[in-house]
């Protein structure tokens, strides 16, 4: 991503993507948008999810706000800019889970998540002059088959700690097609960024032709 500008030095035209997510950056590079910068949106993500989950937010209207709030916040000091923030949130059976500390968190992430079916609730903004112009929810399903410990710790050894970039501690694109049985949804909406629907909305604003 060295073509990205990481500084302020942005013009009135620029597509800002408001997260550091090397994933998110190479789905809307590869898809053909002049993305002008990636940067990451200071947020207090655990704090925003557990006042949110005391006022009984679902897990999808937690990754809403999330995805706006880091969009906003690059707005700020980025007027005229059209800025997109994506968040995603896994469920299984009502427990949260964030991306994995370390390796020893990432094992028992994927122990949880053995032979279980849990959610990928995603959701991604637009924000321009520090408001809303467009956003977009999205839920998959991913059913995980029956892991044993001799799996976990092979598969951890060979992705390396890119398990601790994913929530799930697993990497559809890669090895981490090999967990599942069955999965229901959007590709993309998985990988982070429900990226069709934001192709679209970009489309209709003659950022994309």
């Amino acid at each position: 991503m060295s073509n990205l500008i990481t500084g302020n030095d942005l013009d009135q035209t620029a597509v800002i993507l408001a997260s550091a997510s090397k994933v998110r950056q190479e789905l809307l590079i590869n898809a053909g948008l002049p993305l002008t910068a990636a940067l990451p949106a200071a947020i207090d993500e655990s704090d925003v999810k557990d006042s949110l989950k005391q006022e009984g937010a679902t897990a999808l209207q937690v990754a809403e706000t999330l995805a706006e709030l880091k969009a906003r916040k690059i707005s700020i000091s980025n007027p005229d800019c059209f800025v997109i923030g994506a968040d995603q949130m896994l469920n299984c059976n009502g427990i949260w889970f964030d991306k994995p500390e370390d390796m020893d968190h990432a094992a028992a992430h994927l122990k949880a998540l053995s032979g279980k079916t849990h959610t990928l609730e995603c959701s991604v903004c637009v924000v321009k002059n520090g408001q809303r112009v467009w956003h977009h929810n999205e839920t998959a399903s991913l059913s995980m088959r029956q892991l044993d410990d001799t799996f976990i710790q092979s598969y951890l050894a060979a992705i390396g700690e890119d398990a601790l970039y994913s929530v799930g501690a697993y990497q559809l694109e890669g090895l981490g097609a090999q967990l599942f049985n069955r999965i229901q949804g959007d590709y993309f909406t998985i990988l982070g960024l429900s990226l069709l629907p934001l192709l679209t909305f970009l489309r209709h604003n003659r950022i994309l032709p």
